[in-house]
């Protein structure tokens, strides 16, 4: 079930909307905008992951015991690969 939610646009958006439509982007004008709310929706969840992921490193900022450990693990994969 869709509810509809009366929105303007510009001229200018409406043609850029058009383009995508006619670029077969989406079938037609409310589909592109639905497609448009989900990418933002995604990009701005993975900005906040992305935004906790920083700030967790500048809470607990990696240790040269971390910088060995990780080169260490990355040496036992390499090696164990059958190349």
């Amino acid at each position: 079930m869709t509810t509809p939610v009366p929105t303007r646009f510009t001229d200018e958006e409406l043609a850029l909307i058009d383009e995508l439509v006619a670029g077969g982007v989406a079938e037609n004008r409310s589909a592109v905008i639905r497609r448009g709310v989900r990418l933002l929706a995604e990009s701005v969840r993975r900005s906040q992951i992305g935004a906790t992921i920083a700030d967790s490193y500048r809470d607990q900022p990696q240790t040269p015991e971390d910088d060995e450990l990780a080169m260490a693990n990355a040496v036992a994969m390499t090696e164990a690969e059958p190349w």
